[in-house]
């Protein structure tokens, strides 16, 4: 059947695409950086310190840590070989099909979207925090979602639809604004470092792993370093939006590779600097607030470190929501070209040289869902859908290998299939690690996707239309 049938891509086959190649290795490594610095150091840490881990939470950052960076190695290969702005989801076309392709891809959408939509409920309330301190607070209607009292999140909207805007104007105005807002954050992280440095107390170290390695609390919910690991890991969701911009990197064979690489190993440097210095200022079982690296600098008594840091928050936010909106709209965009969906979702602006329909589809939607609905839970299913990419990733690898042993590799995965196969062993065991409740959403919005696929995309597919009528 022609749904098993695979296509072998390479960059040149994408070079008439339409869109704007403009993005050096600076600016994908900075793009990377500002997908991946935001919810998980600036909230994360602190809670799945006070809630999972203890202090032992930099361990979890080391084992979610391994579990991305041969996830990384793989992305880097690809990338450099196959190309696309698809991600695993061309991945997984090349190595695997066209059905793999769109179930990998069916979950891509969830994970960017829910993402979008999450991080910006977060972002509205650190800034609805601001204007409470500078005596100007939102109603409660107009800053919570009718299920908790209010009409509409309307920051969280907002902030989605201007993100929208800035899409649509064109990549590398947004790159810049991405690179000045990561410049912020990683200011507002070195002065926590610099002030933080010279007040911990070993003591707070003490005990080290308080939950063990992998235990259940009182109510049935599991803790321990290893649970630690899978709730974290969405710290790291975002480097493979790098690999989203490889229609758009000016020597994607190179810079590909060097973005993928370098802003996940800058942040799991910074991951575990951090979570080191937090959980030694103050004790662990303090941090389970929604700003834990503020409220820590505020009971030491830095006020003004803790505004600083309330700001680059912020900014983090910012950049996280611009980076995962633009990965978006790039596996949609690739989606469409491939007749998955509709081809109308592939048609380039010739002025802007951007996907602006899918750019305000989509901006549309995930305001609506940011305005309108608590997602509570839901961010879950960003972990459980990451790391089904990321198995793909890793398993393509290895397909390709053996497949397309020709295939031109400017990097290649050192350890070949060893690398690969840790990569599948470390993100399959932080799938399992994630509450049941997770897996039964993630299976329905899969089953979801395969009514779409079977009543739509495998008739209408490139594939579908390159098959002889017989």
């Amino acid at each position: 059947m022609q749904i098993f049938r695979t296509k072998t891509m390479t960059h040149e086959d994408f070079s008439e695409s339409g869109l704007r190649r403009c993005l050096t290795a600076f600016d994908l490594t900075l793009l990377g950086i500002g997908a991946i610095i935001g919810t998980g150091i600036f909230v994360l840490t602190g809670i799945a310190a006070a809630t999972q881990s203890g202090p032992a939470v930099i361990v979890s950052f080391v084992i979610a840590g391994f579990a991305c960076a041969f996830a990384a190695l793989a992305y880097a290969e690809l990338a450099s070989s196959i190309g696309g702005c698809g991600s695993a989801y061309g991945y997984s076309y090349a190595a695997f099909g066209e059905l793999a392709a769109w179930i990998i891809g069916w979950d891509l959408i969830l994970e960017y979207g829910i993402s979008v939509s999450a991080v910006a409920n977060g972002w509205s309330g650190y800034f609805n925090n601001a204007l409470s301190a500078m005596g100007w607070p939102l109603p409660y209607s107009l800053s919570h979602a009718p299920e908790l009292g209010g009409y509409i999140n309307l920051p969280a909207a907002a902030i989605v639809l201007v993100l929208m805007f800035l899409l649509t104007i064109g990549v590398k105005q947004s790159a810049r604004l991405n690179s000045v807002m990561v410049f912020i954050k990683l200011l507002t992280i070195a002065v926590f470092v610099a002030v933080a440095a010279f007040n911990v107390n070993p003591a707070n170290w003490d005990p080290f792993m308080p939950y063990g390695w992998f235990n259940h609390n009182a109510d049935g919910k599991p803790v321990g370093v290893l649970a630690g690991a899978s709730i974290v890991f969405f710290a790291y969701v975002g480097f493979d939006a790098v690999s989203t911009a490889g229609e758009e990197a000016h020597n994607p064979r190179r810079d590909l590779p060097i973005g993928i690489i370098a802003s996940l190993s800058i942040c799991t440097v910074i991951y575990i600097l951090v979570a080191g210095l937090l959980t030694g200022l103050v004790p662990y079982t303090e941090l389970n607030v929604s700003s834990p690296v503020a409220h820590a600098l505020q009971l030491l008594g830095f006020n003004w470190a803790s505004a600083l840091v309330a700001t680059g928050v912020i900014a983090g936010l910012t950049t996280v929501m611009l980076v995962l909106y633009y990965g978006l709209t790039r596996i949609i965009f690739a989606m469409s070209r491939d007749g998955l969906i509709s081809p109308a979702f592939s048609e380039v602006n010739r002025k802007t040289q951007t996907p602006v329909r899918v750019i305000v589809l989509c901006g549309v939607l995930m305001a609506a869902v940011a305005g309108l609905v608590p997602l509570g839970q839901l961010a879950e299913l960003v972990n459980i859908g990451t790391l089904a990419a990321f198995v793909l990733v890793c398993l393509g690898v290895i397909v390709l290998r053996i497949t397309e042993p020709d295939l031109h590799r400017p990097f290649k995965t050192p350890i070949n299939p060893v690398f690969p196969t840790l990569g599948v062993l470390f993100c399959g065991a932080l799938m399992a690690f994630l509450p049941a409740t997770t897996w039964y959403r993630f299976i329905v919005w899969l089953l979801i996707g395969f009514v779409v696929y079977f009543s739509y995309s495998i008739r209408h597919s490139r594939l579908a239309c390159e098959e002889p009528s017989g």
